[in-house]
């Protein structure tokens, strides 16, 4: 059986489009996908994200232990509250997860995972532990919700604690803040300004309602997935997996190379490839004719295999079919995109094709 978030209930009665995603029922849409996008890109969204599961690790070695753990490097974030976005990676360097951590104090952490993997996650995770010896707690006791779009901030804050508004109302991007049960971050995955709120889950169900009292629209995973497209954010799975570097999915720029003596899981595998010609790059797609990109669509260069497109869709900012990719190294302007039968011509862009509302790629 599917899970269930706390909003479940809320959603029904909101109208939504309820459907199977990693594991839970979640909400689609609430009617119109494409108005949900415009609502984060004009206004304000809030997104149920409970099914995304929060891991604290705390412990006198809990930083070695994640100076290992990821690619990217936790002595990076040098004060409390800060974030730092890194890859999990196996020992041949392929991407188990992408995940955002948060320093919470000197030997504190907050993990948050994404929904699919979580299990596999928290195995991996919990399989590198001991030597480290760190406190691991899973939050399954915690909901969140994600308030996106460059009115949000100004609608949600009045609804939080007095306390915790005058933190948030200095927070700068990329960093967190908690007072009390409530965790918020100025962080995202829509490409616009915004908040993301963990809190007990007997508390979700007030704060949302409260959210859409405020004129903030209720959005669900198809804009979601459009606005984190436009935004040329990956989504784990597709864009990256365990069988793809981070070099080759377009994430080189979350590997902490310096010191050169920090170990790192998959660093070895990764130190080869760096010092090799990598045979595949990751791009943004444009497509030039009428249809739609998605995901395991091929590519073709001179009627030969070029590559293949690891997401794809229709944008509402662009009203244009937009995709990213990898490709072969040595294309690097135009190609083919193979959809049903036909081959139709496609422009090599750099991401992000739109953010903070505006568009990023010429069209």
């Amino acid at each position: 059986m599917a899970h269930r978030t706390p909003l479940f209930a809320a959603h029904q009665a909101a109208g939504a489009r309820m459907v199977p995603f990693g594991g839970w029922d979640m909400p689609l849409h609430y009617g119109s996908q494409i108005e949900e996008h415009h609502a984060v890109r004009r206004a304000a969204g809030v997104f149920d994200v409970s099914h995304m599961r929060a891991l604290d690790i705390s412990g006198t070695h809990a930083s070695d232990f994640l100076r290992y753990l990821l690619a990217n490097d936790i002595a990076r974030i040098k004060d409390p509250g800060g974030a730092l976005y890194s890859c999990m990676l196996n020992p041949s360097g392929g991407v188990i997860d992408d995940l955002i951590l948060y320093r919470r104090s000197a030997d504190s952490y907050r993990l948050v995972l994404n929904a699919a993997t979580t299990d596999s996650d928290l195995d991996w995770i919990n399989a590198q532990a001991e030597p480290f010896a760190p406190v691991i707690s899973r939050r399954d006791d915690l909901a969140m919700l994600a308030v996106q779009g460059p009115e949000a901030r100004a609608k949600a804050l009045p609804l939080l604690s007095a306390d915790l508004r005058s933190a948030l109302e200095q927070l700068k991007p990329f960093h967190a803040c908690e007072r009390d049960e409530c965790f918020v971050a100025r962080t995202g995955y829509t490409g616009e300004d915004g908040l993301e709120i963990i809190l007990p889950n007997e508390q979700v169900i007030d704060l949302w309602q409260r959210l859409l009292n405020a004129g903030i629209r209720p959005c669900g995973l198809g804009a979601r997935d459009t606005l984190r497209l436009e935004a040329g954010m990956h989504l784990s799975g597709q864009d990256m997996g365990p069988e793809v570097s981070p070099l080759t999915s377009g994430l080189g720029w979350t590997i902490a190379w310096e010191p050169s003596e920090r170990d790192f899981i998959g660093r070895a595998a990764l130190e080869k490839q760096r010092h090799a010609p990598l045979a595949e790059r990751f791009v943004g797609l444009l497509l030039l004719e009428r249809g739609v990109l998605r995901h395991g669509q091929p590519i073709v260069v001179n009627d030969q295999g070029a590559g293949v497109i690891t997401s794809g869709g229709f944008s509402p900012t662009l009203e244009r079919s937009i995709g990213l990719a990898r490709i072969t190294a040595e294309v690097t302007d135009a190609c083919q995109v193979e959809i049903r039968g036909k081959r139709l011509a496609a422009r090599l862009v750099k991401p992000p094709f739109v953010r903070h509302g505006e568009i990023k790629i010429p069209r």
